[in-house]
């Protein structure tokens, strides 16, 4: 007994020398490997941007080349240190399953975030409506969508959010049509009023003028007549021609002598006679 003892003990430093090296190895494999994989995926994602790929597409590749390539990288550097890398593949497919089951909201996200890059309702830059909130594309990721508000707020979203709901895109299309609902007096005469929004329209220069401009009375309200001017503008321009038109609109009613009516009470008081009273 003493003498597999001292065996064992004479067996230590060596064995200490062994599992060092072992240990180092796999230490530079999981290092190395991880340098080269963070590396080649942001060569790829290079690539595809000159090739002139969507950069949320490109994005997307980009981190699922890291963690396939990370994925390899660690079980080459559990070989390093002896383990049996087939029954280890073979362990991680069946915890991969596991935990498959208990994330599957995760792996939901996953897919739809697959889904995205290959159908593409939205490119990085578009602005966006979806899952309740509202901004331009920052990147497509593998389980979250980035959005940039008009207030500068970033706005995370899953994937699977998106893709169960509706999505608005406000930039695919290069032209979008600008309604705008204006109310006058009765007083006031319509065909001057129309007259004085076509001039609007007219001198209003990021108004397309080869596409239809309708200007009409659509109804009769409680303070006064409503018109409706529609015009089609590039999607670019959208937001600012739409305040351009309703300052100009005020500016030259205004000049015009058109009221522009709002609610108000007009509250009338009458003189109570004085109660006789008996004697």
């Amino acid at each position: 007994m003493e003498d597999k003892l001292h065996a064992l003990f004479d067996q230590i430093p060596h064995l200490i020398v062994i599992y060092s090296i072992k240990i180092l190895l796999a230490l530079a494999v999981f290092f190395i490997g991880r340098w080269i994989a963070k590396r080649v995926s942001i060569l790829l994602g290079r690539t595809l941007t000159f090739r002139g790929v969507d950069s949320a597409v490109s994005a997307f590749f980009r981190q699922i080349s890291y963690y396939g390539l990370l994925i390899v990288v660690i079980v080459a550097a559990l070989g390093q240190l002896g383990v049996q890398t087939a029954s280890f593949v073979a362990v991680i497919g069946a915890a991969g399953l596991a935990v498959g089951l208990a994330l599957q909201g995760s792996l939901s996200n996953f897919a739809a975030g697959v889904l995205l890059i290959l159908f593409r309702p939205f490119r990085a830059g578009d602005y966006i409506e979806a899952a309740g909130a509202a901004g331009s594309v920052r990147e497509i990721s593998i389980f979250s969508t980035t959005l940039i508000t008009a207030d500068n707020k970033t706005v995370t979203i899953p994937n699977g959010g998106i893709l169960s709901g509706n999505v608005v895109n406000h930039s695919i299309q290069p032209q979008r049509r600008i309604d705008l609902d204006v109310i006058v007096g009765y007083s006031a005469n319509v065909a001057r009023v129309k007259e004085e929004l076509s001039a609007v329209v007219q001198n209003e220069s990021r108004v397309l003028k080869d596409k239809e401009i309708a200007i009409g009375v659509t109804g009769f309200v409680e303070t006064g007549i409503k018109f409706v001017v529609r015009v089609w503008v590039k999607s670019s321009d959208l937001g600012d021609t739409q305040f351009a038109l309703l300052e100009n609109i005020k500016n030259r009613f205004d000049a015009a002598g058109i009221e522009m009516p709002y609610r108000q009470v007009d509250v009338q008081l009458s003189k109570i006679p004085p109660i006789r009273q008996e004697s």
